[in-house]
């Protein structure tokens, strides 16, 4: 399993699930360092895109100004949960989570992320890699 670095990069909902499609892209920040992760999107009024938070297992909503939508991801980027997250909320840890997506609540529905369907993390940065 690929190791990312806080960056920027794409996300790519449901390409070659089903043998076809082009899939849906969606702009995506990654926190892959506990201080990067432990911020979040605290104190942020929205989200462009989604954010990944990678090792993460649970997430919390407390003194977050909107609801999110959070997905959990297995070590092979599948979804196994997806729930809308009002603030002030504690969520449950997942036993197979290893990375969590959030996004503006009602965002994840619109790009067919379900449990099930697998995501591809593109890294857009250069020096991401390095």
């Amino acid at each position: 399993m690929a190791r990312w670095r806080d960056g920027r990069g794409e996300l790519v909902v449901g390409e070659g699930d089903d043998g076809g499609g082009a899939g849906v892209r969606v702009p995506l920040e990654i926190a892959a360092s506990y201080r990067a992760r432990t911020r979040g999107l605290l104190g942020r009024d929205s989200v462009d895109g989604a954010l990944l938070l990678s090792p993460a297992g649970s997430v919390h909503t407390f003194r977050m100004r909107m609801p999110i939508d959070v997905a959990y991801l297995d070590r092979r980027l599948r979804v196994i949960a997806v729930r809308t997250m009002r603030p002030g909320r504690l969520g449950l840890p997942r036993p197979r989570s290893r990375h969590v997506l959030e996004a503006a609540a009602g965002a994840m529905e619109g790009w067919g992320l379900r449990v099930g369907v697998r995501v591809e993390v593109r890294i857009s940065s250069p020096s991401a890699g390095t």
